[in-house]
């Protein structure tokens, strides 16, 4: 079990959660109350967006290299470590509309964590664990301050607010989740 400490401190695992535990916190006091509607879908994302944001500065530790020349495999590890983030960014959400705030609809919340975490995944494999953030942050920005095309494309581009059931939005997120966790676990951060 110490590996498992030592590992998770060496990823800031207690930061990260702590800042899973605000963002949703900060959620949960702003958020109307029960039976006064549901939240603006956008917020929602922006707090699971900045949920996967913040877990994802520990895809990578203290040092890279020293990684890569450990003898462990990392390959199941990364992949866990990844799936771990999309499940706590989800749950964390899951926890709040729970208590009492309608947010969105389950299938929402997960296909949009898993979307979100596999972006940050391909983000730390492709820019290095410090960057991880930038491509759930870039995707989102875009979909806030830009115009989405009509039709499939848009339900591809605009994935994280299409409604639930929506095909592509799906495929999408699915895609993102399997991309960016096998890019990550098999290549690791980025130095």
């Amino acid at each position: 079990m110490r590996w498992l400490t030592l590992y998770a401190r060496s990823r800031q695992v207690p930061v990260s959660a702590a800042a899973v535990t605000l963002t949703a916190v900060a959620l949960w006091s702003l958020a109307p109350g029960s039976g006064e509607g549901p939240v603006d879908l956008p917020t929602v994302v922006l707090v699971l967006t900045a949920n996967v944001a913040a877990a994802a500065l520990g895809l990578g530790g203290q040092d890279v290299m020293l990684d890569r020349t450990a003898a462990i495999r990392w390959v199941l590890r990364r992949a866990v470590h990844v799936l771990l983030i999309g499940t706590v960014a989800g749950a964390a959400l899951l926890a709040v509309q729970a208590a009492g705030p309608e947010l969105a609809a389950t299938a929402v919340l997960v296909r949009d964590a898993a979307g979100l975490v596999g972006l940050a995944a391909l983000g730390a494999a492709v820019f290095g664990a410090q960057f991880a953030w930038t491509l759930p942050t870039g995707w989102l920005g875009i979909l806030l301050f830009g115009t989405v095309p009509a039709g499939r494309v848009g339900e591809v581009v605009g994935w994280m607010f299409m409604p639930a059931g929506t095909t592509a939005a799906t495929w999408t997120a699915l895609i993102l989740l399997v991309t960016g966790t096998v890019s990550y676990a098999v290549a690791g951060p980025r130095r």
